[in-house]
């Protein structure tokens, strides 16, 4: 594997109720690949009338998180008093920064009817001097992002640049994104846009310069290489992160907190015990206890 410096092994996690999920970031081998510190496949699942996902309100420090769907719909509160529903292609954004709370819930009307859920979430860390900035919500209309067609491949460019497309998408440090569909058989040269790369095959499956991997793993591309991505006889989806390695100190990771700083791990963890982090507003009656 001349053009993977390291294959992450999948690992399922229950979410509750049985909603699982894939985690390919953290692991202990590969904390962070360019800002992205947590990658999560969400699904595919199917939901019955009456049942949905329900994450009552937490809070986060430290990071960005990143939603974007391929199935489904999500409704996202959060203390700044934001209400959105998220749909296939669309991003929310949303900067924790000194601290933020949200909650992620199946709207009513999915409720009713029931839907199929499939997408990403994924973290982003701060740089140092961005660690306690003021929280922000910011919601981008799957229209907003450039879709490049190439010779059996679609790009549509989430974050940052590639194949002579740019993201609207402002991000704290340099990042990139990418959402590519290919067609079954279709190759396409991934050019090396970002020092830290890594590419997860959520529909299908693919391989790099010919060499393969188990569903669910996430290979990590050597600086500077420029493999071939080929989908097999059925297509493949695939999604490619990564940007600049992160500046400063090693984050601390503990539940929904990320920081450079152990202490400022702890004083969270306090705040969210002692009810000083702000409310949802429309969710205010649950919440997620901190994990012992």
């Amino acid at each position: 594997m001349n053009a993977i410096e390291l294959v992450i092994p999948p690992r399922m996690r229950d979410l509750g109720e049985g909603f699982m999920v894939n985690r390919a970031l953290p692991y202990a081998k590969r904390r962070a690949v360019g800002p992205f510190v947590f990658f999560d496949e969400m699904g595919p699942a199917d939901f019955p009338p009456g049942e949905g996902i329900d994450v009552r309100p937490h809070p986060h420090i430290g990071l960005a998180t990143v939603t974007y769907l391929f199935e489904g719909s999500i409704l996202h509160r959060d203390s700044l008093g934001s209400l959105q529903a998220i749909r296939p292609g669309e991003v929310n954004w949303m900067t924790a920064g000194r601290g933020i709370v949200h909650s992620e819930r199946t709207a009513a009307e999915h409720l009713e009817h029931g839907q199929r859920l499939h997408g990403i979430q994924t973290w982003v860390a701060l740089p140092l001097a961005m660690e306690e900035m003021e929280p922000a919500f910011l919601h981008y209309p799957a229209a907003d992002f450039p879709n490049v067609e190439l010779d059996g491949a679609a790009v549509r460019v989430v974050a940052g640049s590639a194949f002579g497309a740019s993201s609207p998408l402002v991000t704290a440090s340099p990042t990139v994104y990418l959402d590519i569909v290919l067609q079954p058989a279709a190759r396409l040269v991934l050019p090396a846009m970002a020092e830290e790369r890594a590419i997860y095959t959520a529909i299908g499956d693919a391989t790099l310069d010919g060499e393969g991997w188990e569903k669910g793993a996430m290979p990590v591309l050597k600086a500077g290489v420029e493999p071939e991505l080929q989908a097999g006889s059925h297509g493949a989806r695939v999604i490619l992160v990564g940007g600049a390695p992160l500046d400063g100190a090693a984050r601390v990771m503990f539940w929904n907190f990320v920081s450079s700083r152990a202490e400022r791990i702890e004083q969270a963890k306090r705040d969210w015990r002692e009810g000083r982090f702000p409310l949802v507003p429309g969710d205010e009656a649950e919440f997620i206890p901190l994990p012992e």
